[in-house]
């Protein structure tokens, strides 16, 4: 199932897309217009929302007479963020001169995980505001997401994969000057805007197994990274196991997985994106996610 958040005559709702490629609204069986909540009673919802996904009916809406947002416009918490977990990314990026992180060097021996702020989150065709970064050095990053779906704390005996809602994409855009003048990465990463995420989440009954997915950022139609999910150096269990031993998981967190090689920084010169540019971080079950630098 793909389930996205719209605007339509104004008016922010949830839908999915049903059988015909049609939004089917749904913020009237969920009685919100808020993602969270669906995911977290997606159970009680899945039967009538199904049924709602094989209907072909007048009222459906068609996809170019909306608004998209991200399909979780703010998330409940910052969303989780995985560094350098694919190798040659972590090559690219521990031999760039950029890597100031306390885990600084390439192949990590552990997931680095780091936050972006809910209030970087931006929605598929924003406009990234280029006038955020100063020094001209901002930086795409496509990636997998995974969405929660279920409230805990994950045990050794646990599935981690169990705790998987669906998946989206995200661009972990990246000041790389600010990422590197503060060691930490949250103030490169975290600049209002900086986290497109959409154009779906797609349920993780209809995705598949992710390793069978594959990644690709394009910059103004230019191929600048592709990559299958099974390159990843932590996988999405041990990720969601990393997190969620300590920090109790909730339905509508977001983890992004980590970006391949191929981001502008690994370069020479750096291709960092200027005003203009349009980036695509795309995955053949999920669609695009396009925004333009401004």
């Amino acid at each position: 199932m793909k389930l996205l958040t719209y605007i339509l005559s104004g008016e922010k709702k949830i839908g999915l897309i049903n059988k015909s490629g049609k939004i089917v609204d749904i913020s009237g069986i969920v009685k919100t217009n808020d993602m969270n909540v669906l995911i977290e009673r997606y159970s009680e919802l899945k039967v009538e929302l199904e049924l709602c996904s094989e209907r072909n009916h007048s009222a459906d809406i068609n996809l170019s007479d909306v608004t998209l947002l991200a399909p979780i416009p703010e998330t409940r918490r910052n969303i989780f963020c995985v560094g350098k977990n694919y190798y040659a990314h972590a090559e690219e990026f521990g031999n760039s001169g950029y890597d100031s992180s306390a885990a600084a060097g390439n192949v990590p021996s552990h997931p680095i995980i780091f936050t972006k702020p809910s209030t970087s989150i931006s929605g598929p065709g924003d406009s990234i505001d280029s006038t955020l970064d100063p020094y001209n050095t901002i930086d795409y990053e496509a990636e997998l997401a995974v969405v929660l779906g279920k409230k805990g704390r994950v045990k050794e005996s646990d599935d981690p994969m169990s705790y998987v809602f669906g998946y989206t994409l995200v661009n972990d855009l990246t000041s790389r000057h600010l990422q590197k003048q503060h060691s930490q990465w949250i103030l490169g990463k975290g600049i209002d805007g900086f986290c497109p995420m959409g154009p779906v989440i797609i349920t993780a009954d209809e995705f598949g197994h992710p390793s069978e997915q594959k990644i690709v950022c394009t910059v103004n139609g230019e191929k600048r990274q592709e990559a299958s999910i099974s390159d990843l150096i932590f996988n999405i269990p041990e990720l969601i196991k990393t997190i969620g031993q300590n920090i109790t998981l909730l339905p509508g967190d977001v983890i992004a997985t980590g970006t391949p090689a191929g981001v502008g920084l690994g370069f020479n010169p750096p291709k960092y994106l200027s005003k203009g540019d349009e980036v695509t971080v795309s995955m053949r079950e999920i669609g695009e996610l396009t925004n333009t630098i401004v």
